[in-house]
């Protein structure tokens, strides 16, 4: 086969996967916002990536630990506020926070504007735990701590109790 014959022949794999803006799966919990744009069924459960609006004054989980999978977070706007065990980090527009398997974290926007971040999930293990808590606020019932922490423990994430 000529090398013209090869380069003409049709592209045989996976589709790829185009988000454009306003679709992907909307998760919404409380005063946060989140939007699915990857949820690891087009990257072999791999990767997933999420945008999520945090309203001003949001507080985000009780700091936890996950065993399985790394986490990163891209402030796209905004400033938010991330606390790996005992220490701060106010991350603005461009800063990237990555977070390994076994390092305590959570995040918040204290300010008074929104804030906008994009969440990577490797593997994709942890976008369900969202679904699960979104599903608690559609029943009904309160998101209490101990609601949190049984979510949490389907996904091998567990909570930082030796920081709290």
């Amino acid at each position: 086969m000529t090398e013209e014959a090869r380069n003409s022949d049709p592209q045989v794999g996976p589709a790829i996967s185009v988000v454009g803006p306003g679709e992907g799966e909307t998760i919404v919990l409380g005063t946060t916002r989140m939007r699915v744009l990857e949820d690891g069924s087009h990257t072999g459960h791999r990767l997933a990536i999420a945008e999520s609006v945090l309203a001003p004054h949001t507080q985000g989980p009780p700091q936890h630990r996950h065993a399985q999978h790394d986490e990163g977070f891209y402030v796209i706007s905004g400033t938010v506020r991330f606390t790996v065990g005992n220490d701060d980090y106010d991350a603005t527009a461009g800063t990237l926070v990555m977070v390994p398997p076994g390092t305590p974290h959570t995040f918040a926007n204290p300010t008074d504007q929104p804030a906008v971040m994009l969440s990577t999930f490797t593997p994709d293990l942890y976008v369900q735990y969202f679904r699960d808590l979104q599903a608690v606020f559609a029943d009904g019932r309160p998101l209490t701590p101990q609601a949190n922490i049984d979510a949490m423990s389907r996904y091998a994430t567990e909570p930082a109790t030796d920081l709290a």
